[in-house]
């Protein structure tokens, strides 16, 4: 696996296991950087005998001596960055690891996570449709302040003059929303500059210039890992819309989020799951609602690292990882969780999906054309045997590896790890 610049994606409706991945991949990274998303993403690693949950953190920072990058292509909820921060053992400061936040990453503001609420009651209500399952962390309507142009950055926090003309311009707007359409209560200025002030001194030590520092590394031969959160499907182009995410999951978001050139990556690593979960709404063609997805649920674990919610569990999708595999020029899989398939009844895959009176193998560009597929399943044979103490494929026993075996000839992509446990050392290396 010698790449200097490496890009690590969620190839399904993320909750892949990116976040242990990453922690496998750091150990040899000098730098890693998140591109996309915030909050709403939830990355869990198990090291030292921890549960370590980063919302907005690279999990790089369990490693001493790395630089963690949060890009611009980020959106930043102050109070949660704090919450990670400080629950990090050891500190940044005594594992000698370095945290930069992007300048021009745009600030979570509390008018975001309320509208975000408000909306999202209001869609569900409507009669017109479902509501889109959003996390409720704001995440969407910081974005359309992004892209509308009146956003909050972070390097607005360290200029109090910056960010109270910023601040007066939004309340006027989002307040008018408010009372207006949704009948609640205004924000006060005076209370909220004061917050934010606050979150200015906080976060002023790590703001820096994330383009720069990245150039640097690379030119210098670091090697640099970019953390994608969320996953293909939920990416805001080419995912299932409306149910998606409201960043660009998928490869590509790295360049702009990440502030890295396309020709400086050398290699486009995916991470699928042995099966599939989804949280939120959304079509789902292989969901199980029978006593195998509730079985797939607790072996694996299956609730929102975010949320808590409990996770939609199906069979592997392969129609859809190969997709994801198309979209962002996947090198290599990440298999995870393949332990969570020991001891079931049965083993089934998607290989291709009925719909319209046709077949096609093909993902389709509609969220509702593919409310109407039916799944084309092709059976695996189970196996029964504990393999979370398996540190090579040839430890796995047939039946799993022949499970592997057809992943990889299916998308004409190498396996290179494979998740055998929740633990950092539950892993299956390849390469």
């Amino acid at each position: 696996m010698d790449a200097q610049v490496q890009v690590l994606v969620g190839a399904q409706w993320g909750d892949e296991g990116k976040g242990r991945v990453v922690d496998v991949l750091a150990e040899t990274a000098d730098v890693v950087v998140r591109y996309q998303g915030g909050a709403n993403a939830g990355h869990t690693v198990m090291a030292g005998g921890r549960k370590y949950v980063f919302h907005l953190l690279p999990s790089g920072m369990l490693y001493p001596n790395r630089l963690c990058i949060i890009g611009n292509g980020l959106v930043v909820d102050p109070e949660k960055l704090r919450e990670e921060v400080n629950g990090l053992d050891p500190s940044p400061e005594k594992s000698g690891t370095r945290l930069v936040v992007s300048g021009a990453a745009h600030i979570v503001m509390p008018y975001h996570k309320k509208l975000d609420a408000l909306g999202e009651s209001a869609r569900s209500k409507s009669g017109f449709g479902s509501a889109i399952g959003t996390t409720g962390r704001g995440i969407g309507p910081c974005y359309v302040d992004k892209y509308n142009r009146t956003g909050i950055r972070a390097e607005d926090l360290a200029q109090p003059d910056v960010v109270a003309k910023k601040l007066r311009l939004n309340l006027d707007e989002k307040n008018l929303i408010l009372e207006k359409i949704y009948g609640e209560p205004p924000f006060e200025f005076d209370g909220l500059y004061e917050t934010v002030l606050e979150w200015g001194r906080f976060i002023a030590p790590y703001i820096g210039n994330a383009t720069f520092e990245l150039d640097r590394a690379i030119s210098s031969g670091k090697r640099i890992l970019f953390e994608g959160a969320q996953g293909t499907l939920l990416d805001v182009d080419h995912g299932t819309y409306p149910y998606v995410t409201s960043s660009s999951c998928v490869s590509g978001g790295c360049c702009t989020g990440g502030s890295v050139p396309p020709g400086r990556i050398d290699r486009i690593i995916g991470v699928a799951k042995a099966y599939c979960t989804r949280v939120g709404e959304g079509p789902f063609p292989t969901e199980l609602t029978n006593e195998a997805g509730e079985l797939l649920r607790k072996n694996g674990a299956e609730y929102g690292a975010t949320t808590g919610r409990p996770r939609r569990c199906g069979w592997l999708d392969m129609v859809a990882l190969n997709y994801a595999v198309k979209v962002n020029g996947l090198d290599f899989i990440a298999l995870t969780k393949l332990d969570v398939l020991s001891g079931l009844d049965e083993l089934l895959v998607c290989i291709a999906y009925d719909v319209d009176g046709g077949r096609r193998e093909t993902f389709p560009d509609s969220a509702a054309v593919l409310e109407r597929v039916t799944p084309v399943y092709r059976k695996f044979t189970p196996w029964n045997e504990d393999i979370s103490g398996c540190r090579s494929s040839s430890d796995l026993p047939e039946a799993a590896r022949e499970y592997v075996s057809f992943i990889e000839e299916s998308t004409s992509s190498k396996v290179c790890l494979i998740g055998v446990g929740p633990r950092r050392e539950d892993t299956i290396r390849i390469f």
